[in-house]
């Protein structure tokens, strides 16, 4: 078997089979390196060529199971120039592994424009599923999971991130960000201000050593975070739709109405306003109505 593409599990050398040619999106540990799949494993080691956001990271990954091959760099810096080499070998008809520094694929991470360029020019992709830090902290926040929105990470500018807020303040879902960790105290407070007192989790080091997911409300996170200063490593924020506090804001329930009745016939929206604020369907309904006539409703 020496020679042949493997990857070792357990001191046990395992073949890797040959990839058909395509396209494939490999997701990798976000901290745990025993979170890798056995699917991922053989795309890595078997892949034709294997195209990574860092190399330095993804040698890690390797080395630890044993897989011992050349890499080529595809990040947000060179991605221009590297994508079409990476599209002229699949149509010589190569393998193609993508892996960021961890987690999913193109989720807040380069290579849209490359499975962009592979599907125009008639390649296939194949998604290679695995961890997710979205999914990781969304998953043990506590919060609804029925539907939610990934919103990536806020912008820096703090007058650009309160927009961003408030766009996405009458949304009937889950938010779910990435944040820096030297922003999180200054967009934690940001929420708070144009969010109001919703509860929200801050989920922290994921799958690591020193693993925190801290539950509250996005006021006393705001304080937390301010007074302990920046922590460290990767951050995740998930804050719950808008509930029943939303209820005591007369603005917060109309703009939460419209934006239902911009999705569903005016029933339904008002069903759903009812469910997420505890106020009367038929009550909600009228002022829906009220609201699309152009009058206050009061």
């Amino acid at each position: 078997m020496e020679g042949a593409a493997h990857f070792i599990i357990g001191g046990a050398q395992v073949p890797a089979p040959r990839l058909e040619p395509a396209l494939y999106l490999v997701a990798t540990p976000i901290g745990n390196l025993s979170d890798i799949t056995i699917r991922a494993l053989q795309v890595l080691a078997g892949a034709d060529v294997l195209a990574c956001e860092d190399t330095r990271v993804t040698r890690v990954l390797l080395e630890r199971y044993g897989i011992r091959r050349r890499m080529v760099a595809y990040h947000e810096h060179n991605e221009t120039e590297a994508a079409p080499r990476l599209v002229a070998a699949l149509q010589a008809g190569n393998s193609v592994a993508l892996a960021s520094d961890a987690g999913t694929p193109l989720v807040s991470d380069p290579g849209f424009r490359l499975v962009r360029a592979a599907r125009q020019a008639g390649v296939r992709v194949v998604p290679v599923p695995g961890p997710s830090a979205v999914l990781a902290a969304l998953t043990a926040s506590g919060l609804a999971t029925d539907s939610f929105l990934f919103a990536g990470f806020l912008p820096a500018r703090a007058g650009a991130r309160r927009s961003r807020l408030q766009a996405l303040a009458g949304v009937p879902a889950t938010l779910v960000f990435f944040e820096s960790p030297r922003r999180l105290a200054a967009s934690l407070q940001a929420m708070a201000e144009v969010l109001g007192a919703r509860d929200a989790v801050v989920a922290r080091e994921l799958t690591k050593a020193f693993e925190e997911v801290r539950a509250a409300p996005l006021d006393a996170l705001a304080a937390h975070y301010a007074a302990a200063g920046a922590p460290k490593g990767e951050v995740v924020v998930c804050v719950a739709p808008p509930g029943a506090a939303v209820a005591e804001d007369e603005g917060a329930v109309d703009r939460l109405l419209l934006a239902l009745a911009a999705e569903m016939p005016a029933a339904r929206a008002a069903g759903e306003a009812a469910r997420m604020t505890g106020g009367r369907k038929s009550d909600l309904y009228r002022r829906l109505l009220d609201l699309k006539e152009g009058g206050d409703g009061r």
